[in-house]
């Protein structure tokens, strides 16, 4: 499978060198390299495209704006010469965030992260289907063992050894590490920081810091930040 790719830079030499560095990358094809955003309206209303490579600060339209503006936003990787934007730039759910000049070895880590964004994706798919057959799990608590529906679980927060199971009216303490847990669970939910799992349909509000359900708010860890705000703003 190859991967469809647009360059977007007003400045020739940095497509250029955009260009060069994916002409190295046999899984990647580029579709179009082009000098302004409107430009590239023209090419993805027409193509299919998975990985686009765009700079910020461009005449007439500007970057982060053009993709403000795409109903089916690909996946992206800023390239700019300001590192002033590099907040917005996550805030957009961006990939990577790449200051030119640009070397080869910034430039494939990055691609390496679309990678692992796109294998997550698919792992994340099969986990769904997988998982449409079952909607409870039985655990062990008070020398029980106690059904949980899913429906019914709000969060899961991990205790060391144990993970404390938030119920619509009850909780649940049992002797699991999180981890595992994680693997039990269907679509409708999502690994939000190393000690909590929280139920998508439950959440109530949310930003790029903390979740929010009900009065509880659950914090969002750095590590997590990109996968769970792609999943809730996808949701």
């Amino acid at each position: 499978m190859k991967y469809k790719c647009v360059i977007v830079d007003d400045e020739e030499l940095a497509r250029e060198l955009i260009e060069t560095h994916l002409s190295q990358l046999d899984e990647f094809e580029l579709v179009a390299s082009c000098e302004s955003a409107l430009e590239a309206t023209k090419v993805l209303a027409s193509n299919s495209i998975d990985l686009l490579f765009l700079d910020i600060e461009m005449p007439v339209l500007k970057g982060t704006d053009f993709l403000k503006s795409l109903s089916n936003m690909p996946k992206v990787i800023f390239t700019t010469a300001y590192r002033d934007y590099a907040i917005e730039g996550f805030e957009l759910n961006a990939v990577d965030y790449l200051l030119k000049p640009i070397v080869f070895e910034r430039f494939f880590k990055a691609i390496q992260k679309f990678l692992e964004s796109v294998q997550l994706k698919t792992e994340e798919a099969e986990k769904d289907e997988a998982s449409l057959s079952t909607d409870f799990v039985f655990v062990q608590a008070n020398r029980k063992n106690i059904k949980i529906q899913f429906d019914d679980v709000l969060y899961i927060e991990s205790l060391k050894d144990y993970i404390k199971i938030y119920l619509k009216e009850d909780s649940v303490m049992t002797k699991y590490s999180i981890t595992a847990f994680n693997e039990l669970l269907d679509h409708r939910f999502l690994r939000v920081h190393r000690s909590f799992i929280v139920n998508k349909d439950a959440i109530s509000a949310f930003t790029k810091h903390d979740i929010e359900i009900g009065k509880i708010e659950i914090p969002i860890g750095n590590n997590y930040k990109q996968q769970v705000m792609e999943s809730l703003i996808s949701s």
